[in-house]
Formats: structure tokens, C-alpha cells, sequence
């Protein structure tokens, strides 16, 4: 059925949080993408696996987009295709051309990668490819290769495991069981490192901790050094997966710290890091100077929010997994917080968005990719003078600014050294002026692998 988008009638665009009594408000058919494009697509994800190599086995015109992703970061050299066709499909010979497709790569590299991520698409889960047997005969041909098996199969996008966190799960895969260290952890499931900002590094380093990250790991051995890790702290919802899947292999006992905009529950994050660590926590607090920090936070955005009197504010959902989070810290330091771009609401954040319904109850819900926001004047700021800020990229997009924090993902910005920079970051974004259509179309931000 054909839709106008111009036709008015049927559902708002926008709700006013008194308004919205569930946690999916939207109800969708087709949908709008916004060109906002600095989310990590699963190109971008596999590329944080060093001396890694990545073939995508699809239809030509499936290709295009990730071929388009691994052109812009340069990377093309860890990047191959296997174009899959009609006659494919028919001869029913699917098994046969990736095990000789990949082979064929791999033969003309220069030198053979430390581990090859292969990507098949929707297709072959149609006709029931037998992904066993590609993986056995490619083990046996290349046993120096680590292989790991990866999706690119939109259909599975709203599954209980979408490509995203199973790509994140599978970076893993190639750790093997080793001797713990009882001083090491690691930090799984990000696509961005944590900010050295983040008091973080200053309480575990203190304490003769080293920390790894897949983001930080220079080579492949770098990497396999995460597998003697005792404890995973995973702090992006989507990492969760991975963690779990470490655990049941590895042993690695791992723990859900998310990112906080909240003074208290960051305090309850570190003292539940310290007892996991079996660390005094309160020689921790005082040490580490956290009182200081937490105020110097505080201040630095209680400040800020009477600089910018003036400005209204607009977060979105691909800024942070906790939009309602910073909205609310915004709101007790005085900005005057009216728009959150946002299609659902997490059960994570379901006591936050009671709070804000209650507080702010003309603040504006609006989603992102209901089809007639492709249609709405993106005048907002306009109107407003110029003086709207916005965090994240589809905020700055739908209203039109040209004021924003350019981050994807909480831009690694973790605990109140987090927030502290979070401050600065805003200040910045309200004293220049960015290139918005120019800055919001670089695919997977922050991705320079």
C-alpha cells in the first residue's frame, strides 16, 4: 500500500512525555532513515579485531553498502566480496563457492591473516546453507587462520539476537582458555574505547590493575591476552551477550556497569567494582579524590546550564544508551532540556522516563524513523534563534542545528570524569558552530581502524 507522506492526518510526530503511557509509543510500517550515519554498521565492528581480514558472501547489490563502508576508512585491503547470483542460488552449490571463494582470497594475500570474519547474508539462511561443513574444509585448508562466523541478515534486526551484539559477541570468539591474572581486566562489548577522562583507569591502575580492550589491542597477541583476564566489566547493553558467552567458555566472571548520568548510582557502580575486585572501597573513594570529582562535575554542568540560559537542548537515542538518563541530569542542573529523539524506551531507563513524566511533562518524545519525519520542516533551531544544542547526530539532523556533541555511543565517556568532559564537550558545541550535513554522513564515527 502506497502512503503519502505529506498527508497530515493519522498519527503526531511528536508526544508530549504526559502523553506517552508505554514504552513503544510508535507504532511503525514503513520507515524513514535519517542520514545521520556515525552508528557502527558490522564493517565497522569487525575491523576492531586486528590482523584480521573480513569477506562478505551476498548479492551484488547487498554489497554495495559495505563495500561503500570499508572505502571510507581506508581499509580496504582487509576487505574482500564473494558475489552471490542466480545461478548459485539455483545449482544449489552455495557450500562449494564460499569454501573456494575464500580459499581464492586468501591465496592471493600477501600473508595470511591471523583470523578471517565471514560474513553471509540473508540467502543462505533461506536455503538452509550448510555453514559446518564451509567452516570444517576451511579449518582443514588453513588451520593458522582463526575463522569466525558472522552475520550481515537484516531480516534478523529485531530477533532476540540482531547482527549488532552477535557481531560483538563473535569478536571473542578466537580467545582460548588460559592462566588467570588476577590483575587484569577487561572492558567487552564497546565499539569505542573508554575516555581517559574516566576515573576508571585511575582506581584500577592505582591498585596494580592493567585493563584490556579490543579497541586498544594493537595485534593479534595483544588480543589473545584477554583471555587471562579475571573479570569482564561490560558497560553498553549490547555487550552483554559477549560476556555472557565468555563466562560459559572461558570462566571470566563479568559484571553489567552501565553508563550512568546519575551521582549515586555511578557511587554504587564503583563500590560494586570494588567488592568484585576485593578492593577497600572506601580507601578507594577517598584516595581516588571522588568527592572532588563528583562535585567538580556537578559544578562544571550547574555552570554551564546558567551560560547557556537561553538554549534549549535535544539528546538523542544514537548519542547514548541512556537518552532519559542525561536528560535527567541535564534537567537537576538547569538546562532546559525539550526534545529526546527516541523510537522505544529501555526497560533500563523506565524509572528515569517516570521521573522526567512527572517533572517535564511537555518535554517532546519524537521518534526517528516513523516515514513522515522524512517531511517535517527541520526548522526548530531556526525559529529558535540558533540557540539549540543538541547531543548526537539525529537530534542535530531533525532540528536543524548546527551546535551539537558529535558522539556516538556515550563517546566513550564513562563515570563523573565522563560527565566532567561531557560538560566541556557541550560548551564547545555551543560556542562553535559544525558542518552538520557534512559531519553526520561519515559512516561509523570514531571507527579509524
Amino acid at each position: 500500500m502506497l502512503k503519502r507522506l505529506h498527508d497530515t492526518a493519522g498519527q503526531d510526530t511528536a508526544l508530549a512525555l504526559s502523553q506517552v503511557d508505554s514504552l513503544a509509543p510508535f507504532t511503525y510500517g514503513l520507515e524513514y532513515s535519517a542520514p545521520a550515519r556515525g552508528g557502527w554498521t558490522i564493517v565497522h565492528i569487525g575491523m576492531l579485531l586486528p590482523e584480521s581480514h573480513q569477506v562478505f558472501v551476498c548479492a551484488q547489490s547487498c554489497l554495495r553498502g559495505v563495500v561503500l563502508s570499508a572505502a571510507e576508512l581506508g581499509d580496504s585491503s582487509r576487505f574482500s566480496t564473494i558475489s552471490v547470483d542466480e545461478d548459485s542460488v539455483l545449482e544449489g552449490n552455495c557450500e562449494e563457492i564460499i569454501i573456494e571463494g575464500v580459499a581464492h582470497i586468501l591465496e592471493g594475500l600477501p600473508a595470511l591473516p591471523k583470523a578471517l570474519l565471514l560474513f553471509t547474508s540473508c540467502i543462505h539462511h533461506f536455503l538452509g546453507t550448510d555453514m559446518k561443513i564451509v567452516f570444517g574444509e576451511l579449518n582443514t585448508r588453513f588451520p593458522q587462520v582463526g575463522f569466525v562466523q558472522c552475520w550481515m541478515n537484516p531480516i534478523m534486526r529485531k530477533t532476540k539476537m540482531p547482527p549488532d551484539p552477535f557481531m560483538r559477541k563473535q569478536l571473542y570468539s578466537l580467545l582460548k582458555p588460559a592462566d588467570m591474572c588476577r590483575r587484569q581486566v577487561n572492558i567487552i562489548g564497546n565499539n569505542l574505547a573508554l575516555r581517559k577522562s574516566s576515573e576508571l583507569y585511575t582506581i584500577l591502575e592505582k591498585n596494580g590493575f592493567s585493563i584490556k580492550d579490543i579497541c586498544t589491542c594493537h595485534d593479534f597477541r595483544e588480543y589473545e591476552t584477554m583471555a587471562s583476564s579475571r573479570l569482564n566489566l561490560v558497560t553498553n547493553p549490547l555487550g552483554r551477550p559477549a560476556a555472557k558467552e565468555l563466562c560459559g567458555r572461558l570462566g571470566q566472571e563479568w559484571v553489567y556497569l552501565p553508563v550512568s548520568y546519575d551521582w549515586e548510582q555511578i557511587r554504587e557502580h564503583w563500590k560494586c567494582l570494588s567488592d568484585l575486585l576485593e578492593l577497600d572501597f572506601d580507601s578507594i573513594w577517598k584516595e581516588g579524590e571522588m568527592d572532588q570529582l563528583w562535585q567538580k562535575a556537578e559544578t562544571a554542568m550547574e555552570t554551564l546550564a546558567g551560560e547557556l540560559a537561553g538554549w534549549s537542548v535535544a539528546i538523542d537515542y544514537t548519542a547514548s544508551s541512556r537518552p532519559f538518563g542525561m536528560a535527567k541530569l541535564l534537567v537537576k542542573c538547569g538546562f532546559r532540556v525539550e526534545r529526546i529523539y527516541a523510537d522505544t524506551i529501555s526497560p533500563e531507563e523506565e524509572d528515569t522516563f517516570a521521573w522526567l513524566k512527572k517533572q517535564c511533562p511537555r518535554m517532546l518524545l519524537c521518534p526517528t524513523v516513523y516515514h513522515k519525519m522524512a517531511v517535517l520542516p527541520r526548522t526548530w533551531c531556526r525559529e529558535a534563534g540558533g540557540k539549540v544544542l543538541a547531543i548526537g547526530q539525529k537530534a542535530a539532523y531533525f532540528t536543524g542545528t548546527s551546535h551539537f556533541v558529535n558522539m556516538v555511543e556515550d563517546g566513550g565517556l564513562y563515570g563523573y570524569g565522563g560527565i566532567l568532559e561531557l560538560a566541556a564537550m557541550m560548551e564547545e558545541a555551543a560556542g562553535e558552530e559544525k558542518d552538520t550535513e557534512k559531519l553526520i554522513q561519515v559512516k561509523g564515527w570514531g571507527c579509524c581502524c
